[in-house]
């Protein structure tokens, strides 16, 4: 065998042996990246306990809670806020339609209107204890599947196991709220315009209960707002608890 040949085999395998060395080394760093990439997606409530998992919901409630209350009781917390604004119920459409043709009935509607929405607004100031009261007391069996649930799985949990006691615990609130500002006078005055009319069917809308419900639902609009802000934003998770269970 020549010199020549021989160098020649020499490189040839110095260079599959190189090329082999270098394929493996893409592979395993390939590798790498694959098996941290499965570790991320594995779901951190895996890592949790239910423990964990619970209290952190009810601290997200919680806040949630909080936070909705200050939001709602401001002045126009409700009243300027679109999706919020509590308007005459349904059944009242009719009376907004037929008082408002008399002198002074616009004034009378939306006297109305805007005083059930500062009932609401102060009520609100006293939602959050109501709220976080049925928050502490619930049992959540099912913790992990709200957490891997939507954004606003933990508030639709809430409302769909509290709505009847809250609604009973927070009517009376309301109702204190409705005269303290006057709304029970103002729709007095606009029922009383519109049973005036002839051949009308006198009627008269149950305000409180139609305002109560108005403003829980408005205020679990507001918590499940708040819930979307702890689970996608960091800035929002402001304590450790909840930085363990939505942190990402």
């Amino acid at each position: 065998m020549s010199i020549k040949f021989t160098v020649f085999l020499a490189v040839l395998f110095f260079s599959i042996y190189t090329a082999n060395a270098q394929n493996l080394k893409s592979l395993i760093k390939q590798s790498a990246i694959q098996t941290n990439s499965v570790i991320n997606q594995i779901p951190q409530s895996s890592q949790l306990s239910n423990s964990d998992i619970v209290n952190g919901l009810k601290e997200a409630l919680t806040l949630g809670a909080q936070k909705s209350g200050s939001k709602l009781s401001a002045v126009d917390g409700f009243f300027k806020d679109a999706a919020l604004k509590i308007l005459l119920p349904p059944e009242a459409q009719k009376i907004s339609d037929m008082v408002s043709k008399i002198p002074g009935g616009n004034k009378l509607v939306d006297d109305a209107i805007l005083s059930m929405n500062r009932a609401a607004e102060d009520a609100a100031k006293s939602a959050a204890p109501i709220f976080i009261d049925a928050i502490k007391n619930i049992s959540i069996n099912d913790a992990i599947g709200i957490l891997k649930g939507n954004d606003t799985a933990a508030t639709h949990y809430l409302k769909s196991n509290t709505i009847n006691p809250l609604t009973i615990a927070f009517k009376p609130t309301i109702e204190q709220s409705l005269a303290k500002v006057n709304a029970t006078q103002y729709w007095n005055s606009l029922m009383s315009a519109y049973n005036k009319f002839p051949f009308n069917k006198k009627i008269n809308p149950d305000l409180s209960a139609y305002v109560t419900e108005k403003t829980i639902s408005g205020v679990f609009t507001q918590i499940a707002v708040e819930e979307q802000k702890i689970r996608k934003d960091p800035a929002a998770q402001v304590t450790n608890t909840l930085k363990k269970v939505f942190g990402k």
